[in-house]
Parts: C-alpha cells; structure tokens; sequence
C-alpha cells in the first residue's frame, strides 16, 4: 500500500504550488471544485462554500469587509429564494447547488480551451501521448528539444524515480481518457476528461479505482470504516497536532457512516463511492441540500430563514460576519 497516498499525521491538507505556470497548465489538478473528495481522497473542505457560492466564492474572502459580504449574500439569499416566501426549502437549495456546480464545470471547459492549445500548438485538433508527455518533462525543467529528438529516435529517457512515477500514473490516466477505438490521441473533449475526471462517467469510475486502491488495506476493492479513517504509523509530535488528527477521523466516520455508506452495511463499494462523488447526481444535490438547511435551522421549520444563513455564514461562505442580528434589520 502507497501510504503516500494517505494523509500525514499532521493531517493538514497543504496546498503545493506547480513548478511553474506550464505545468499548471497541462497537469489535472489535485483539486476539483464542486467534487466532495479530493484526487487523494481527503475529504474537500471547502465543498459547502463551492457548491454554495460557485464562481462567486473568490469574492468572500476573509479579510474582506464584514458589510460588503453580508450584502453579497443577502443577495445571493434572495436569488435562491425563487418563490419570494422569505425562506429557503430543500428543493430551492437542490436547485442552486445544481446551478452553482454547472458553473464550476463551465468554468473548466473555458479552462481547458486555454489548455488544450497550450499542449496542441500545430492546432491540428488532437494530441498524442508523446507531445503531451514532452510539454510535461518541460514544465519540470527538461529541455524540451533534446526531449523530442530523444522520443523521436526511441533513445532512453534519464528521468528520475519520482517524476517517472508521476509520468506513469498520467499514462495510465490518458489511456482511460482516450474513447474507443483508442489512439493515444486525444481531442479537446478526451482532454477535458483528462484533467477533470468529474466530467465523465468513465473517469470519475477510474478516479474512484484509485482512491480505492490507495486505501484498501486488503485488497477486496471495498472500503470499511477502519480502512477509511486510518492514519498511517508515526507519531504525533504535539497536542495541537492529535487534536487535528482526532478531527480528521472524526470527520470522516461521520460521512462514512452518515452519507458514503449509503446501505449503513458497513463497507463502501466502488458503485457507492462513485455515486457519492457524481457532482451531477441530483439526489445527492437533494441530500446536500438537506444538510446545509439542517446545520443552520434553528427554529427547526426545515427551511433556512436570512437570519439563519447570516448567522452560520461561515459555513456557508467560510467568512464570519460580525454583529450579523444587528446589521440585517438595518440593511433590509
């Protein structure tokens, strides 16, 4: 088992900055808005918030004015309250996450337009294996012609051990991204599966095998809840970091239990992961949708009143808005 693929013991998810802007381009992200699971298979912390604001959530930034936010979300509140009660129901909040997340996927179609002609310069609609594998060794600081002579002439490839294993596991990827009758040449489509496996069925089935595989201590291609909270071997060093560990597992039993597990048998199935990172399943959508209302329903109507998304606005936009009771009547 690659226990690279599991979390380290400090459990802190770490953003890590491409080599450069190339590699940027032409590398699938680590991370994919609107998805519940990472590639890594950490739980996605910010799902709430991106499924909630969509191409919007950039603008509530942290240490942006308190007031500012509090408007933007009084009018995003009014958006998602189609039927003008004042209240938010679960099939009003289904609808605007289904919304939210088809913006997400807009905006990585535009992305991979700008993608596709950064790995397909010749413009001739399609890219083979070997162009694409000599735009990657670039981004990591090969030369790029001696690259391309060296595949030209079939000679021997000096590449180390790690970028070796990343080129191999991006093969593997590219073979599944290629539609029948395979080719190795992919097309702007073929390509936006590529790096964003969340846009097709068949890749998000090859993205779910590989954070099975990463986790499945015993091979069965099923995941139980020990496989899927367990920290690798080690140490911690401090309180503050059992503290984030202890939440870590304790975040990931509750959706085990709660929400994978869709059966409560016990185990997780490659169909009932799958199932639970489709970001275009509407019942999840609808599911999601009662969970968001459940976290800030106060007065327990099942429906999400102002002052109760003002209130949990963290939750929902990962900003806190002080003095939210005194502000809204102010505002309104």
């Amino acid at each position: 088992m690659d226990v690279y693929a599991r979390p380290a013991n400090n459990s802190a998810l770490k953003e890590k900055p491409a080599d450069s802007k190339d590699e940027n381009e032409i590398l699938p992200p680590d991370h994919l808005n609107g998805v519940k699971m990472e590639m890594d298979g950490h739980l996605n912390k910010e799902f709430h918030q991106e499924v909630f604001l969509g191409k919007e959530m950039e603008e509530f930034e942290e240490d942006s004015e308190p007031r500012k936010n509090r408007k933007k979300l009084m009018v995003i509140f009014s958006k998602v309250d189609i039927n003008n009660d004042k209240k938010i129901g679960a099939k009003e909040m289904q609808r605007w996450i289904m919304e939210k997340t088809d913006e997400h996927f807009q905006e990585a179609v535009e992305e991979n337009k700008m993608h596709f002609r950064a790995v397909d310069p010749d413009g001739d609609g399609h890219v083979s294996w070997d162009e694409y594998k000599i735009k990657f060794l670039a981004s990591k600081g090969f030369n790029e012609k001696e690259i391309a002579e060296k595949i030209k002439n079939n000679e021997e490839l000096k590449i180390d051990e790690e970028t070796q294993e990343v080129l191999d596991n991006l093969k593997d990827r590219w073979y599944q991204a290629d539609n029948p009758p395979p080719d190795l040449l992919l097309n702007e489509e073929e390509f936006l599966s590529f790096l964003h496996p969340e846009h097709s069925k068949g890749m998000l089935k090859f993205m779910v095998k590989e954070i099975i595989r990463d986790l499945d201590q015993d091979g069965d291609k099923k995941l139980t809840l020990s496989e899927f909270i367990s920290l690798p071997v080690g140490t911690v060093e401090n309180q503050q970091a059992q503290d984030i560990d202890d939440d870590w597992v304790k975040d990931r039993r509750k959706e085990f239990e709660e929400v994978i597990d869709a059966n409560h048998d016990g185990i997780v199935t490659m169909e009932e992961l799958e199932e639970y990172m489709d970001p275009m399943n509407e019942y999840n959508a609808l599911n999601e949708a009662k969970q968001m209302i459940a976290v800030a329903d106060e007065n327990q109507n099942h429906h999400l009143e102002l002052e109760e998304i003002l209130k949990y606005s963290e939750y929902f936009t990962g900003s806190k808005l002080m003095d939210y009771a005194r502000n809204v009547h102010e505002e309104f």
